[in-house]
């Protein structure tokens, strides 16, 4: 058995591949082979080796399977109510600045940059891709658009005007923590208390609660509606037990934030910590 005279429709020498992996045509063929043949057989002539068909199998696992490896996603979605100062984080992590107060967006800020408090560092630094989508509830569903790429969500929450919006934000995070596309990845979720620079802001442990029990009530009155009127919906919590974010089928974390005077590190040690630098 030859492979030098071309009959199985392959070049005689190897190919260069993506990342610089070199695959041989002609392992490919026998890998082929291997699947379909229960006979081992061995490498001849111009693959200038004498392996075993399962050594061959090998090769081709470490050769081929990391050209179709898929790259770590480096995306950060800013999610949460209009005017919970998601614009303005969006600012300070990309150039430090909160860009003079609220900035109101209808149309989703998108940026790839390493992150400004970063620099200043030496050596590479992987950068963010940061996506801050509009908080008006007609432009929500852009948010579907970009969630399935993300890394991590940032769902950002006013601090210094919590009660108010308490019903509010609390059904656009149940939304959240139950779309399908959230849960099969087990995407992580940092809700993030912004404002509390602010004396009368809320802290994030009364936040967190409030949350947990309006969830709660979302709960209950969604397991009533026909499983038939739920699509591609999950349910949170554990039947009998009152809802906490730690039932949640992804990790679920609280953090605080102002934008205004740039206090974020808690939110760059929850970008850094899903996106390596």
């Amino acid at each position: 058995m030859s492979w030098s005279n071309g009959r199985f429709g392959y070049n005689n020498g190897p190919i260069k591949g993506q990342n610089g992996f070199i695959i041989c045509p002609k392992l490919n063929y026998m890998l082929l082979l291997l699947l379909f043949s229960s006979q081992p057989f061995f490498c001849y002539q111009d693959c200038n080796s004498s392996l075993l068909g399962w050594d061959v199998f090998k090769y081709l696992s470490l050769a081929n399977v990391r050209l179709f490896k898929r790259t770590k996603s480096n995306t950060i979605v800013l999610t949460g109510l209009s005017g919970s100062g998601k614009t303005t984080l969006f600012y300070q992590l990309r150039d430090g600045s909160s860009h003079l107060g609220t900035v109101t967006s209808m149309d989703p800020n998108e940026g790839t940059f390493v992150l400004n408090s970063e620099m200043t560092k030496k050596g590479k630094i992987k950068p963010v891709h940061l996506v801050d989508v509009p908080g008006h509830s007609r432009l929500r569903p852009k948010l579907d658009e970009f969630l399935p790429l993300a890394a991590g969500i940032v769902f950002v929450v006013d601090a210094l005007e919590f009660l108010p919006n308490c019903r509010a934000a609390s059904e656009y995070l149940y939304d959240i923590l139950t779309k399908s596309s959230v849960v099969k990845k087990k995407i992580p979720v940092l809700i993030l208390c912004n404002k509390t620079d602010k004396v009368t802001a809320h802290t994030k442990e009364f936040i967190r609660k409030q949350l947990e029990k309006e969830i709660e009530k979302f709960r209950a009155s969604r397991s009533a509606i026909s499983a038939a009127d739920v699509v591609n919906e999950f349910t949170l919590g554990v039947p009998g037990e009152a809802f906490a974010f730690s039932q949640c089928h992804n990790k679920v974390t609280v953090a605080d934030s102002s934008g205004l005077t740039g206090e974020i590190a808690q939110l760059e040690e929850f970008i850094r910590e899903y996106i390596k630098p």
